[in-house]
């Protein structure tokens, strides 16, 4: 019983690890361009600031463009407060 802990504690933190590593939109930009039956399957790449970017890359494939539903805007700058 008790190497039975260690071992299932252990297969926990792969598992953890490993959908971590699965995560395929980055928060950090507003379009993905989904892409259709690459060599590797679908494939999701978040790296576009607008619509008009990621069509460009999209044209002529197999692709469509997404808006990232994980995206998160940075906030805007504090404004600056003058002192007299």
């Amino acid at each position: 019983m008790r190497k039975l802990l260690p071992l299932t504690l252990a297969l926990a933190a792969m598992v953890v690890a490993a959908s971590a590593q699965a995560q395929t939109y980055d928060p950090s930009y507003p379009v993905c361009l989904h892409a259709y039956g690459s060599i590797e399957g679908d494939r999701i790449d978040c790296v576009y600031t607008s619509l008009a970017q990621c069509a460009a890359s999209a044209a002529g494939r197999p692709a469509m463009c997404e808006i990232n539903p994980y995206f998160v805007p940075r906030p805007a700058p504090a404004p600056r407060r003058r002192i007299h």
